[in-house]
């Protein structure tokens, strides 16, 4: 096969509900350079093409929440081996169209809205998102969505086999050891209720752990040779009481997002961050957002660290470098920082287009 045939089988066409393309007049999909998370073809980062479909969105998910105290919004996979599905909650909401005939609906269908609640609250809650990040099946919002789970959860952010960078087994090592410590101490999805409501999840968080340790503790007894030594302890328990915002008996009547500061209206669904305490801290919808890039958290995947929230690729960053060539993690000790502060592999800090390291001049 010559070249020219395998760069066209790589490449990805833009097809409805596909591709979500930037470069519509310059490129006809994704070609994929060998180490650049971008396209050879137009240059722009493979963020901005997103290949893939809805199963391999869920796949992503279902292994970024796998082994976390959130694996109770994944579902394993029948013959996977182990692998998770994310269950994603879609919602379709049909209203009647009044007409002089007979009666019509109208539907809509969101590919994602947030889990557990009812059809009532949780489209209080969409309505109080801009309408262009509403993720409605065939607009903007969803393309953007699919957009955001690429650059927020990079999929060679919490799985070394997508990883190209690693060369060693201590950096592998390293980084399974990481993934490890944020799934169980720092990842959380945030919950959608009203003000005031947070003591209910905390007892419904409470109740799901209990649960969850007594099921890995049968699991544990009926296989104990193929669980020997693992560690069957849950850290998604609900931090200790502190300080509260209105809930759990104070006698606040007034409630306070921990984003903007403002008030938060008593008859409008709030978001709730495990992590952070459901006593403590409750978000409107539009300010539960990474602290560093200033953008919504994706399904409300967040990060707590430093109290503070973040998306996943900004909390990575503050951890371990990232390389500005490859996006990768950088695990190995030696690394190049250029003089504006950005961080490369060695062999990442070259010439896009001819390889010359950026020291030394060329052409381009």
């Amino acid at each position: 096969m010559d070249v020219s045939s395998a760069m066209e089988k790589m490449s990805v066409k833009q097809t409805a509900g596909g591709s979500y393309l930037v470069c519509k007049q310059r490129c006809s999909g994704l070609q994929p350079h060998s180490w650049r998370k971008a396209c050879i073809a137009c240059g722009c980062s493979t963020v901005d093409h997103a290949p893939g479909n809805d199963v391999e969105d869920d796949q992503r998910m279902g292994r970024l929440l796998a082994d976390s105290p959130y694996a109770h919004l994944t579902a394993k996979v029948k013959g996977g081996g182990g692998l998770r599905m994310y269950k994603r909650n879609r919602m379709i909401v049909t209203n009647p169209v009044v007409s002089r005939k007979d009666p019509t609906f109208n539907t809509t269908t969101y590919d994602w809205a947030p889990a557990g609640l009812n059809q009532t609250l949780a489209m209080q809650y969409m309505e109080l998102i801009p309408e262009k990040q509403r993720p409605v099946s065939g607009t903007d919002g969803v393309l953007e969505r699919r957009r955001q789970l690429f650059s927020q959860l990079p999929v060679y952010d919490n799985d070394p086999m997508k990883c190209q960078s690693l060369t060693t087994e201590e950096e592998i090592s390293s980084m399974l050891l990481f993934v490890k410590h944020y799934k169980q101490e720092v990842l959380g999805v945030g919950e959608v209720a009203l003000p005031g409501e947070g003591g209910a999840l905390r007892e419904a968080a409470i109740q799901r752990t209990a649960k969850e340790a007594k099921d890995r503790s049968n699991s544990d007894r009926k296989d104990s040779l193929e669980h020997q030594g693992h560690d069957s302890t849950n850290n998604g328990s609900a931090p200790a009481s502190g300080p509260t915002n209105g809930t759990d008996g104070s006698t606040k009547t007034e409630f306070r997002c921990s984003g903007c500061l403002k008030e938060v209206a008593k008859e409008n669904p709030a978001v709730y961050a495990e992590r952070a305490g459901y006593n403590n801290a409750l978000w409107h919808p539009t300010c539960f957002k990474c602290s560093e890039c200033g953008l919504g958290c994706v399904d409300l995947v967040y990060f707590w660290s430093n109290q503070k929230l973040f998306c996943g690729r900004h909390y990575c960053q503050t951890v371990w470098p990232r390389c500005s060539g490859c996006d990768e993690l950088i695990f190995c000790p030696s690394f190049h920082t250029s003089k504006d502060g950005q961080t490369w592999h060695h062999e990442h800090y070259c010439c896009w287009k001819c390889g010359q390291h950026l020291d030394t001049p060329c052409q381009h």
